[in-house]
């Protein structure tokens, strides 16, 4: 069987032109290829990182790389970088995390504590101390309190939340006896420190499992069908209600000595009152409509009438005022 090879260009010329064309075609869609989006706790451990190394020491740290994996106990021991400062961090139920700073980051947050600034030159190979542990534990507690804020709505905040410094390291071997054999969840970031004036890496490693609180899931809304339901048993709520009304037929004005005094048999003159004009009125004494009195199947009843006049308003007669003395007639004697 003939085999075309393309190699330094001794082939067919348009099977090699061809060849090369579709690698171009492969590598351009490879280089344009957007990476993929960081979300969950990757999204929210950038955030709470960047935010605590501005706000506990003033250091301007951005994440330029994120991973997220799940590694077991062996692959996890394989991570911290010769002399990093490696830290054991404590979370719910006894349960034992890690975070680890390359010496790159160590020196830049010791460096912008000392002097206030980081400085470019690399950093003295050196091991970790106490006291690179001691100024380190402030912005540690401070990332990991932020991240917890950061997924308070996420599935994601059972396994990060409730951890915090616990004790510093002076050599990662005995990482093999204090932490559990299970699977762990792994975030990498590449770090610069100081707009790049110093570039290393952190890695945070929590067991997988997840014993923290459960995040807050906001309740799902109602339903089209259960809205409708409830609106429907509230109108038949509202319709049933009862609704007084009363009937006016005048409306008098009297003295109060003229109504304490009132008794079975007195007259009560309704001037201009109508059986025609009717008010019908609320208990808050608001006119709600208008009738004529009338009769239906032998009772009296109310027909409603659109625009009718309101009832009379009736004040109480006048008085006669007495005469004042000496103004009486003087009648002749005998």
């Amino acid at each position: 069987m003939a085999m075309l090879s393309c190699e330094g260009g001794r082939a067919v010329t348009g099977v090699c032109l061809e060849q090369s064309g579709i690698r171009k075609k492969i590598s351009l869609a490879r280089s344009n290829i957007a990476p993929a989006p960081v979300k969950g706790a990757a999204k929210a451990w950038k955030l709470a990182l960047g935010r605590a190394a501005r706000d506990s020491i003033g250091l301007e740290m951005g994440l330029t790389e994120l991973r997220q994996d799940r590694f077991s106990l062996a692959e996890v021991l394989e991570l911290p970088p010769e002399r990093s400062l490696v830290v054991m961090l404590e979370g719910p139920k006894d349960a034992l995390g890690l975070i680890v700073l390359a010496p790159e980051v160590l020196a830049g947050v010791v460096e912008m504590q000392m002097v206030g600034r980081v400085n470019p030159s690399p950093a003295p190979p050196r091991r970790p101390t106490r006291t690179d542990a001691a100024m380190a534990s402030g912005l540690i507690d401070k990332a990991l309190a932020g991240l917890e804020l950061e997924l308070l709505n996420d599935t994601d905040l059972i396994w990060t939340s409730g951890f915090r410094y616990a004790s510093f390291l002076e050599d990662a071997r005995p990482l093999a006896l204090l932490l559990e054999d299970v699977t762990y969840q792994v975030l990498r970031g590449d770090v610069a420190l100081g707009g790049g004036a110093r570039t290393g890496q952190i890695i945070l490693a929590l067991p997988a499992d997840g014993r923290g609180r459960a995040p807050a899931v906001p309740p799902a809304p109602p339903s089209r069908a259960a809205e409708l339901v409830f609106s429907a048993a509230l109108g038949e709520q509202v319709q049933s209600v009862q609704a007084e009304l009363v009937a006016v037929l005048a409306r008098l004005k009297l003295p109060i000595d003229t109504v304490l005094n009132l008794k079975p048999g007195d007259p009560l003159v309704l001037g201009t009152a109508s059986i025609a004009q009717i008010d019908l009125e609320g208990l808050d004494g608001t006119r709600v409509a208008g009738g004529k009195l009338g009769q239906n199947r032998g009772m009296r009843a109310i027909r409603m009438v659109e625009d009718n006049a309101p009832a009379a308003r009736v004040d109480a007669p006048k008085r006669a005022q007495p005469k004042p003395p000496g103004t009486q007639p003087i009648q002749k004697a005998g």
